[in-house]
């Protein structure tokens, strides 16, 4: 078993805000889906969604890191989130290869959920301003990859070896899968006029029952990414954690041991009138030598200097 300490530990109120934090982000991208209209209406995309999903982002990193972080993690997170944005420069997701996930999930794994959440969004942040992606799928970008992290924090601890290894190599496939499914979620409603032969049409219809255009979404992300790009990302993430991943879990944990302090600090309590008092050492042999009679004393029956 592999004793992991959290780098950045969650309370109670820290773990419902990014609870909260996460149903509400759901919401946003499965809003397609609970939409209620009738037959041959229109709908506005909600763009309100995406001014709020950064102020829950920022409201989330807020609450996580409310306690401050040690700045020996916080070297850590930049040192990770600056070698993330790094492989996804030289792995900018052609046919699905993408380094950026793989080094997310292992540090997840090692330094606990919180640590992987804030990873994750400083990363897909970092990355964007390397390579010129920031647009109005940022958001949605960094909140699913700061799951993704988040995930990995959260897999069973009782667990090492090749064990581990198998474990950590499944995880990253199904979230590849599903952080294609999600991300394509969040474009879908806003892509019209998509038609395939045999097909009736794969884009959002305002009004239809949740059925149909579940259907729909389904197909379109079949053929669009969950065959290609979701399934090369998949790999990656096996091959690269197979791969490298006991070397880098080594790494890591021993920069955990190094960074990450347990322990409770307890303040001294002055000893109450009624208790005994606590002497040091140095006291005790001060005492000692004030009441040993010098040679040139004797007892008070006959003492005389």
């Amino acid at each position: 078993m592999n004793r992991v300490n959290r780098a950045v530990p969650l309370s109670r109120r820290s773990a419902l805000v990014l609870g909260v934090a996460s149903v509400a982000g759901l919401m946003m991208l499965l809003w397609p889906l609970l939409v209620r209209q009738s037959s041959g209406g229109q709908v506005g995309p909600p763009f309100v969604f995406l001014a709020l999903l950064p102020v829950v982002i920022v409201v989330v990193l807020a609450e996580v890191t409310e306690g401050g972080l040690d700045p020996r993690v916080l070297a850590v997170l930049g040192v990770l989130s600056a070698v993330n944005a790094v492989l996804r420069g030289v792995s900018p997701g052609t046919a699905g290869v993408e380094l950026v996930f793989f080094l997310l999930i292992l540090a997840g794994r090692v330094f606990g959920p919180g640590f992987g959440f804030v990873l994750g969004c400083t990363s897909l942040f970092a990355s964007a301003l390397l390579t010129g992606g920031v647009g109005p799928w940022l958001p949605y970008q960094m909140l699913v990859s700061a799951w993704v992290g988040m995930g990995a924090g959260l897999l069973p601890r009782r667990v090492g070896g090749r064990t581990e290894i198998a474990m950590l190599a499944a995880y990253g496939v199904v979230a590849a899968y599903v952080y294609g499914l999600l991300l394509n979620l969040s474009s879908w409603p806003f892509v019209l006029g998509i038609a395939v032969p045999g097909h009736t049409g794969l884009a959002f219809v305002p009004g239809d029952p949740m059925t149909a255009n579940l259907h729909r979404f389904l197909a379109y992300t079949l053929i669009s990414s969950t065959g290609s790009f979701d399934t090369g990302r998949a790999v990656t993430n096996a091959v690269a954690i197979v791969v490298l991943g006991p070397a880098v879990l080594t790494t890591l944990r021993r920069a955990a041991r190094r960074v990450v302090v347990v322990g409770t600090v307890e303040k001294a309590l002055p000893p109450s009138s009624g208790s005994p008092s606590v002497v040091s050492p140095d006291e005790h042999r001060k005492e000692a030598t004030m009441s040993t009679p010098s040679p040139g004393l004797r007892s008070e029956a006959g003492s005389q200097i």
